[in-house]
């Protein structure tokens, strides 16, 4: 039996598979054949899925909807109020429900409040997206993006901060960083 907290203001329908030590808050909603791993934190007013696979350690702050077509990997941050899209061009009156894209967010990023994320993108390892931005076209991995439409303006290491690159190597507490090719490459994992 799963070790879990759900709020009793919150719904979680039939199918749904929940890890342990994840907490859902209140007036939120968890569909139907949606699975959340270990250790995840959903905020107020928070609705997940239908068909959602969301990782480990991943922290959703909140009204935050995370929408059929999503998919979420391991220890993501979004903050609160941002958005995602699932399809390009909605319409009230056309039912679109078979055109949904696939959104996929990479390990360890990050989302700002009230940030916006076109359905289609790939959010890549690590990346950073600054509040208010819209992004409407795949992030690299450890990128800092900003702006309507977000645009890099640099690096991120794996601890959020801004890397300032010398003979284009860093490195922060995590990790040492080289860019190569107009991209940024783990060197060496060092011990927490």
């Amino acid at each position: 039996m799963a070790d879990f907290f759900v709020h009793e203001s919150s719904f979680v329908d039939t199918d749904v598979r929940i890890g342990d030590h994840t907490r859902i808050w209140h007036f939120s909603h968890i569909l139907s054949h949606t699975t959340i791993g270990k250790n995840c934190s959903f905020g107020q007013n928070c609705v997940v899925g239908p068909k959602v696979n969301i990782g480990n350690g991943v922290k959703v702050q909140n009204n935050v909807s995370i929408y059929e077509g999503v998919e979420i990997e391991d220890d993501v941050f979004l903050g609160p109020s941002m958005v995602f899209t699932n399809v390009v061009n909605p319409r009230a009156f056309i039912p679109r429900k078979e055109e949904f894209k696939k959104t996929l967010l990479k390990k360890g990023c990050s989302v700002g409040a009230n940030a916006t994320i076109v359905c289609g993108v790939t959010i890549g390892e690590y990346a950073l997206i600054g509040a208010g931005s819209v992004v409407n076209k795949d992030v690299k991995p450890y990128a800092l993006m900003v702006g309507v439409p977000a645009k890099q303006i640099g690096w991120v290491g794996v601890s959020g901060n801004t890397m300032h690159f010398v003979n284009d190597k860093a490195e922060d507490e995590f990790a040492k960083y080289e860019i190569i090719e107009n991209s940024v490459k783990v060197l060496k994992k060092q011990c927490k």
